[in-house]
């Protein structure tokens, strides 16, 4: 029950902190919004808990998807990492956004978060 209730806070809490106009899959949620949670998520003494929660539950929701339409496996050459999902592919994206910042902030999460995926899971 409490992971339900965590899950249904989050998607709420996800709703109500994305400006209006902008969508998640599309141009409107773009990487730097993602990695501002997801940086936040370590840091308790701000919003960590509910940052983890956005930011992990778009990492959930986008590999999900990802493996509900077949787009991981040797097909693709992304294989992301059955264990501790969310927080392992958390801080690979937040690696590879500041390998390059200033080039990255600017497009959509989901490029960014596919193009971390590719970097940093690729299947073996």
């Amino acid at each position: 029950m409490k992971i339900l209730t965590a899950i249904v806070l989050g998607g709420v809490f996800l709703v109500a902190s994305v400006p209006s106009g902008a969508d998640f899959m599309g141009t409107g949620y773009n990487a730097k919004d993602l990695l501002s949670p997801c940086q936040n998520a370590d840091n308790d003494s701000r919003w960590g808990e509910a940052a983890e929660t956005e930011c992990e539950q778009y990492i959930v929701g986008f590999v999900e998807a990802m493996h509900k339409v077949g787009a991981t496996g040797k097909a693709t050459g992304v294989c992301p990492p059955e264990v501790n999902t969310a927080d392992e592919v958390r801080w690979a994206f937040m690696r590879w956004m500041h390998e390059d910042y200033a080039k990255r902030t600017a497009m959509p999460a989901a490029d960014a978060l596919m193009a971390t995926l590719k970097a940093s899971f690729a299947c073996k």
